[in-house]
């Protein structure tokens, strides 16, 4: 990139989850160039950064499908229309300018200027809850981990996984056959997860293939970031040294609008963005939401409702990008001119 260089497009997204790539595919088969900026290292989202392996079921035509095969398959299909894909790079401010157009900047020195904005940041920018446990910041990232992107790294290892919602109970399932062991910390008997998980995961404690201990993790032991042991307290205010190399602690995630809040737009409980039903349209005008971040009675937070949301949001931004062209809807399945755009044969 050159310093203080624009960069000209049809149509800026920020996000590039699932719903921002295919938002590219939609716009793409209307014409419309769109650049994609994410904070994160790489495509994907959500689906990659906190499940790449967990399982999928909702995807039409995918019975199962892991967040990182569904990313992956996104980027196959949109490789036709070339995006520009900016990672790494977090919008700091979107200004409309003399011309009407937008003026989006980020916190790298990048610069894009479009008709048209389109919001697909998931719950915007996500951050793990942490465990009050002092001094873990030196051991995250070698030894504690908030996600879990490979299941291989802890193949062989000695698990504590903390938490009783749906994320720590799956991954205690998914990791027990291949961990050397797993031990549960929970600070109850009572579990947020789905019923059949916890079943599950209590038929493996009966089985002896695993432990499940009720109370809080107190400290940590291990040195250069490498755990050996975890310290915890039981409900009956009983101490407990229990051996380990690796801890997932699973509390949830906070989630922040961050600079998307400070772009004018009407909101929806403080943290989500109001949008009509027609085109997905904010209450500024050529700024769009689609997918999670996104509010209109009757939303479902689904991958699903989200692509629905960017085919009606591409239809909308063709007539703000192509005033004076008319609007042909074709299908993909006849189309000579979507075939050519798609790089396939009729």
């Amino acid at each position: 990139m050159i310093e203080n260089e624009i960069i000209d497009t049809d149509v800026v997204i920020i996000g590039a989850g699932p719903v921002g790539l295919f938002a590219v595919f939609e716009l793409g088969l209307l014409g419309l160039k769109a650049h994609l900026i994410d904070i994160l290292d790489r495509a994907g989202g959500q689906c990659t950064e906190l499940y790449p392996e967990k399982p999928i079921y909702d995807i039409p035509a995918y019975p199962i499908i892991s967040g990182q095969e569904l990313t992956d398959k996104l980027l196959q299909q949109i490789a036709p229309f070339n995006a520009g894909m900016h990672f790494g790079h977090m919008v700091t401010s979107c200004v409309r300018n003399d011309e009407g157009a937008f003026d989006v900047r980020t916190d790298h020195g990048l610069h894009l200027r479009a008709p048209v904005v389109v919001i697909a940041a998931g719950g915007g920018s996500f951050v793990p809850k942490k465990p009050p446990i002092a001094g873990i910041d030196a051991y995250e990232h070698i030894s504690v981990h908030y996600a879990v992107r490979s299941m291989e790294r802890f193949r062989g290892q000695r698990l504590v996984i903390v938490g009783g919602g749906d994320s720590a109970l799956d991954w205690t399932l998914n990791l027990q056959p291949i961990a050397a062991h797993v031990t549960l910390v929970h600070r109850r008997d009572n579990f947020r997860a789905a019923p059949d998980s916890v079943e599950k995961m209590k038929a493996l404690v009966d089985a002896g293939l695993m432990d499940v201990r009720y109370g809080q993790i107190t400290s940590l032991e291990g040195e250069h970031g490498q755990l050996s042991a975890i310290h915890m307290q039981d409900n009956e205010k009983n101490m407990h040294r229990l051996a380990c190399n690796q801890l997932l602690p699973f509390f949830g995630l906070t989630m922040k609008l961050g600079p998307v809040a400070e772009f004018g737009l009407e909101l929806h409980e403080g943290n989500l963005i109001k949008v009509d039903t027609e085109q997905f349209q904010t209450s500024q005008h050529g700024i769009f939401a689609i997918g999670d971040i996104n509010w209109y009675p009757g939303k479902l937070k689904l991958i699903l409702s989200g692509f629905h949301e960017a085919a009606l949001m591409a239809q909308g931004a063709f007539r703000i990008c192509r005033p004076n062209e008319k609007l042909r809807f074709q299908y993909t399945t006849s189309s000579s001119d979507l075939h050519q755009k798609l790089g396939v044969t009729s």
